[in-house]
């Protein structure tokens, strides 16, 4: 008999226009952590959803315990043990944490909702993963890593034991990331075989046992994870050798071209002091909640600003919502892609010329169908967008290819500035660096470059200054060349340690 609790040979899912899996093979075994890793649109999430029963796949063979099974659907796949943490968190924000972990599985009594018996289920199930979260507590009153654990919290209560986690700590502090790498311990420990999808591959030697690696819907390998490098992983992931992960370039700084002062906005965008140079890559660096995303929606207008005055290129400009912004030239893209970048039911052609019509469309304002031509195919060619045509739906991308469509519907136009808020999170290494590239062309052509992120390696790498904001402020600013991990993190702090000591 098998040791292996999951069994997937040969593969096979097509997509219109895409041939996601192709003779694809992969397995699990109880109680350890198999780290399926490869770039973006690798099949990676594809994989796993035929897994799940959320796909059919068109052809191969799945064995879940040793059992065949055919017409995989997702009510059966829980039945059998298998559960999935999505990248999306898909739960009722309405909800209490102890409905959201019964949801669709509510505990009965005499036809009606027995509440007393699920808060009473749900401590216990969060009481074994030592999660500390009230059961009636609202679920959009915690934090994102919390609902995370409340996730893995449904999943156990449904008595999973192959549990799928796809990018579960991109949203995660470093602290919340140590929980959930005590709590995936935890369930290794008591048997389940776990599937990890991340692309931040220095997780990896803290929970990992095995490696399947994919790239382009085919297996590439699978390996013990002790015995390979991490060289070998990214190389076998992008089918090339990346020499540098993070490369710098060193311009000319020239002239000022954004200039903030004293701008405030809620809570959270308090005095805000900054300069943005041509030829420099700035980044707005601090910890999770320290108001970095807040002060960017503030520039472009999304947050109503208190007050505050905003020069560009030594004019004072005024900026009260988006399209003032926009027609200044300068642009944002978010941190949440598909909410708030992303049209995810348009195709990508609408896509990057839906912020364009001004330019596209004639005197009359009907869309000039060449220009908007030329406009896509230079901006898909020039960022290398994989898809099938311009016509193909923006929410079948993978999630590198997505963030390639964001910025690049900004670039179609003449922008002065570019603010990225976590241009990098949830996409491979191969594609992080080709935003790396795209922020230096940036600074290479005068274009001023704003970045917010969390992953401290990338701030370090790639900006010329770093701004650390801490409690809505900015509380200090260093040079790449005087910048160090513990610098950043006295700063990220500075006003929650005078708290602690009792300074006003």
């Amino acid at each position: 008999m098998s040791d292996y609790i999951v069994e997937m040979d040969s593969i096979f899912k097509t997509f219109p226009g895409v041939n996601a899996l192709d003779n694809v093979s992969f397995n699990l075994r109880a109680g350890e952590v198999m780290a399926l890793l490869g770039e973006n649109g690798a099949g990676k999430s594809t994989l796993m959803k035929v897994l799940c029963g959320v796909y059919q796949r068109d052809s191969g063979t799945v064995k879940i315990f040793g059992t065949p099974v055919e017409n995989l659907d997702p009510t059966q796949a829980q039945g059998m043990g298998v559960a999935m943490i999505h990248q999306e968190l898909n739960m009722c924000t309405h909800l209490t944490v102890a409905q959201n972990i019964f949801l669709g599985r509510e505990i009965t009594r005499g036809g009606r909702l027995d509440e007393r018996a699920m808060r009473q289920r749900a401590r216990e199930i969060l009481a074994r993963l030592n999660i500390e979260i009230d059961p009636d507590t609202v679920l959009g009153d915690i934090s994102v890593s919390k609902q995370q654990m409340v996730e893995i919290a449904k999943a156990l209560s449904a008595n999973a034991k192959i549990l799928v986690m796809d990018e579960p700590t991109s949203a995660l502090t470093a602290k919340e990331i140590d929980d959930l790498f005590a709590i995936i311990r935890k369930l290794r420990a008591e048997g389940c075989g776990i599937v990890y999808i991340s692309h931040r591959l220095d997780e990896l030697k803290h929970i990992v046992d095995r490696v399947t690696i994919m790239r382009d819907g085919h297996f590439i390998t699978r390996t013990n994870f002790a015995d390979t490098s991490m060289d070998q992983i990214i190389s076998n992931m992008v089918g090339r050798e990346i020499t540098e992960k993070f490369p710098h370039v060193q311009c000319e700084r020239g002239a000022k071209i954004l200039t903030v002062r004293n701008l405030n906005a809620g809570k959270m965008v308090r005095h805000i002091d900054l300069d943005l140079y041509a030829g420099e890559i700035v980044a707005l660096a601090g910890l999770m909640g320290a108001g970095r995303t807040e002060i960017t929606r503030a520039i472009f207008g999304i947050d109503p600003k208190d007050g505050g005055e905003i020069t560009l290129d030594g004019k004072v400009i005024q900026i009260n919502r988006p399209e003032d912004s926009i027609r200044h030239g300068v642009v944002l893209v978010p941190e949440d892609r598909k909410k708030d970048g992303l049209c995810t039911r348009l195709s990508i052609r609408e896509n990057i010329a839906l912020p364009n019509l001004d330019i596209i469309c004639d005197r009359t304002g009907v869309v000039n169908r060449r220009r908007e031509r030329e406009m896509v195919t230079k901006t898909v060619e020039s960022l290398s967008v994989k898809l099938s045509g311009p016509e193909m739906n923006a929410g079948n991308l993978s999630g590198g290819n997505q963030q390639k469509v964001v910025v690049g519907k900004w670039l179609a136009r003449t922008s002065r500035v570019v603010i990225f808020d976590e241009p990098t999170r949830g996409i491979d290494v191969a594609a992080k660096v080709e935003i790396y590239h795209l922020m230096n062309d940036l600074k290479r052509q005068g274009i001023g470059v704003l970045y917010v992120s969390s992953e401290m390696p990338e701030v370090l790498g790639m900006a010329d200054r770093i701004l650390v904001v801490c409690e809505g402020r900015i509380t200090g600013e260093l040079t790449a060349t005087e910048a160090t991990q513990e610098k950043i993190l006295e700063l990220a702090v500075r006003f929650e340690s005078k708290l602690e000591r009792g300074v006003a």
